[in-house]
């Protein structure tokens, strides 16, 4: 047996007969627990109808070996080497890593498999395949697998939409294939982020929970499959579209990575094996500075610059308390709708005749630094870019793919595009001193060809290229990935942008649910999570400030609304959330999240805890009437059971409606122990519906 731990969980592999095998993956073990026997104790019989012998899916899960399931590959050399047999020729391991090396020397190919599992539990799998022989081998599917406990039961994924992304559903696992599929071109709106099996007893705070996602920002496929025979595995993978991957003589190709997390801390953690790992990255934005309260002005202005309006925003800014103010959609040639510009990445001189020196001091100078959005992997018909190269767009034959926002895909994967998108963004960043850029991606990608091949891998590889040229090319340069929103939030892309925007959708209450499940594996800090206008431009509500500001600061705080037309009221209220978020922000991207257990519907109760128990943030938000006259108590996890803490509800974000005569005693403060606040808890006020409530836990 070969056992990988982590801080959390184990893998143990077995080899047997040239055949590697995953014995377990789940519950912490060491070899000393596993003992010599353990592999004779959990042998199958033989049964009746099946095999003579008993027999183990290996690693490969492959037909030829006996395992009638969905295999790890599939792909063909023109119709022959289909079925494969391969052999483990080598194989290395640490005490956290194990590589082997397969071969199958009648299919004529070679495998390289890599698994890592980081000190906090999540284990991420490599694979290189190797065409050994004289013909092209066609490679039609990928699929990294790892098996399920018995007691794993149920399957959650998520479902989504513009402006509703990541939305859960949960349901038992039946016999056979569950799916997810993802064929944007993208990750999607509709990703799943990590597609969870789950113990029937799992909740935030405890049970078994099993987590895979795609680290890749393309095409996906997520699986659970439970066979005829009780077998239960969970498998994720890139979606390649017919002929995308051929690999010619000789030729290798890297699989996308696939991380995987086991935890028996429910599913908040598997949250907290993804964010302590995600964390320790050198490159990981919080351990380069902190991140700053960001002002976009795209609902402030949309297409229509101007310059003394941007410089009436920077102003309310700066005494708001705004660190970074971002200039979007509009600012390039021929962009006064969107139905042109995209491609032509120049300063439009009937809308900036000077450039952006004079507004970049202005905002400088009121200690503000300065962003820019782009859109740099589409093209529009009416640009001079296509009208110079209509043959630089992801298509197929003579066909033009249908508009979505007047848009085509500029195909990256042509060195010519490739080179214009660079240069040109270059430029700009050369000439203005701009510390941040938004890169957006407002369309699926259908058609996807790159002369007369499929190419969304290599488009998305593409991207990753250029980010991180630009980032070499201008050291400090943080990069913001939009996608239609929440189009492009994955493990892949994590490693190339700095923040996400999580949603078009800066409706408070819309964004509730959006937040809380795309912070499943990615960390808050992160998340771009905005207070929205008074008035939402997506849903058309009205909502109170304090429940915005609430929502928003659970993230990487910023403000999406035209400031200029905030009341004096609201704008202190303001400039009383931004100190409170550069105050608890080292608490907010740091802690560990935690999502309450609470037992109405109606409500959201979820906090941070420090690290250390010392402290901690907590919101409670009303979303509908409460279910009964008086709401549950409020519960908290986490934090250490012999310890005292001070409780009271922050003054900074303003006050809610409530629905009650006569206020709750606890609000200015009250001492509990960490043991009464999580067995027994404290009576929330009556809140109207949209309303909600900060709490401040400090150890004393």
């Amino acid at each position: 047996m070969i056992v990988l731990k982590s801080a959390h969980n184990s893998i143990v592999f077995q080899i047997v007969n040239k055949r590697l095998s995953i014995f377990h993956w789940g519950a912490l073990l060491s070899e000393n627990q596993i003992g010599t026997e353990l592999a004779l104790a959990t042998t199958r019989p033989v049964s009746h109808s099946h095999w003579d012998t008993p027999t183990t899916a290996d690693v490969m899960r492959e037909h030829s070996k006996g395992f009638i399931g969905h295999p790890t590959l599939e792909g063909h050399r023109d119709g022959k080497a289909w079925s494969t047999y391969f052999e483990l020729v080598e194989e290395s391991h640490t005490s956290d890593s194990l590589q082997a090396t397969f071969v199958d020397d009648h299919a004529k190919l070679s495998m390289k498999l890599h698994y890592s599992l980081s000190h906090d539990g999540v284990l991420t799998m490599n694979a290189v395949l190797t065409n050994n022989g004289d013909a092209d081998y066609v490679l039609n599917k990928f699929i990294q697998w790892l098996p399920l406990a018995d007691q794993a039961t149920q399957v959650m994924d998520f479902t989504g939409r513009w402006s509703h992304e990541r939305h859960p559903q949960r349901r038992d696992i039946a016999y056979g294939l569950t799916t997810r599929e993802e064929r944007e071109g993208r990750s999607s709106h509709d990703y799943t982020i990590a597609q969870l099996a789950l113990a029937s007893n799992a909740t935030f705070a405890s049970g078994e929970v099993w987590s895979m996602s795609v680290a890749f920002s393309g095409n996906s496929i997520h699986h659970v499959e439970k066979t005829q025979f009780g077998d239960q595995s969970i498998g994720a993978g890139e979606l390649f579209l017919p002929g995308e991957i051929i690999l010619k003589a000789g030729e290798s190709f890297s699989i996308a990575p696939v991380q995987a997390s086991y935890t028996s801390a429910g599913i908040d953690g598997i949250s907290h094996n993804f964010h302590s790992t995600l964390r320790k990255r050198v490159h990981h934005p919080t351990n380069i500075r902190p991140r700053p309260l960001t002002l976009n002005v795209w609902e402030a202005v949309y297409f229509n610059h101007d310059i003394e309006k941007i410089k009436a925003l920077a102003d309310v800014a700066a005494e708001i308390g705004v660190e970074r103010m971002v200039l979007d959609d509009g600012w390039f040639h021929l962009r006064r709708n969107d139905r042109a510009g995209l491609g032509d990445w120049v300063i439009d001189p009937t809308v900036w005749p000077n450039g952006f020196t004079e507004i970049i001091e202005y905002v400088n100078a009121r200690g503000i630094e300065f962003g820019l959005w782009f859109e740099g992997e589409m093209v529009q018909i009416d640009s001079d870019l296509y009208r110079a190269h209509p043959e630089w767009i992801l298509h197929e034959g003579n066909r033009i793919p249908p508009l979505q926002r007047n848009q085509l895909v500029l195909d990256l994967t042509h060195p010519g595009a490739y080179e214009h998108v660079l240069e040109q963004v270059d430029h700009v960043l050369s000439s203005f001193k701009i510390a941040y850029i938004k890169w957006d991606h407002n369309r699926i990608l259908n058609d996807a060809g790159h002369l007369g091949q499929a190419a969304v891998h290599n488009q998305t590889l593409a991207i990753y290229r250029l980010f991180d040229e630009l980032k070499r090319r201008h050291p400090g340069l943080e990069i913001e990935s939009c996608a239609s929103g929440g189009a492009r939030i994955d493990l892949g892309m994590v490693e190339h942008a700095d923040r996400f925007w999580t949603s078009d959708n800066n409706d408070a209450l819309e964004r509730q649910t959006i937040q809380r499940w795309t912070s499943l594996v990615i960390p808050p800090e992160m998340l771009g999570t905005h207070i929205g206008p008074t008035h939402g431009h997506q849903t058309g509500k009205t909502t109170e400030i304090s429940f915005r500001a609430i929502n928003a600061l659970f993230g990487h705080a910023g403000i999406e609304w035209d400031v200029t037309e905030a009341s004096t009221d609201e704008r202190a209220i303001l400039k009383s959330w931004a100190s409170l978020y550069k105050a608890k922000r080292s608490l907010l991207h740091s802690g560990r999240s935690v999502r309450i257990d609470y037992p109405d519907s109606h409500a959201f109760f979820y906090g941070v805890i420090a690290q250390d128990q010392s402290e901690g943030l907590f919101a409670y938000m009303q979303h509908m009437m409460p279910s009964s006259n008086f709401a549950p108590k409020l519960r908290f996890t986490g934090l250490d059971a012999g310890t005292n803490y001070r409780v009271a509800i922050s003054q900074e974000v303003g006050a809610p409606r409530t629905l009650q005569i006569k206020d709750i005693q606890w609000g200015k403060g009250v001492i509990l122990s960490g043991a009464a606040l999580e067995t027994i808890g404290i009576q929330p006020p009556n809140l109207a519906p949209e309303n909600g409530i900060l709490i401040t836990v400090e150890k004393v």
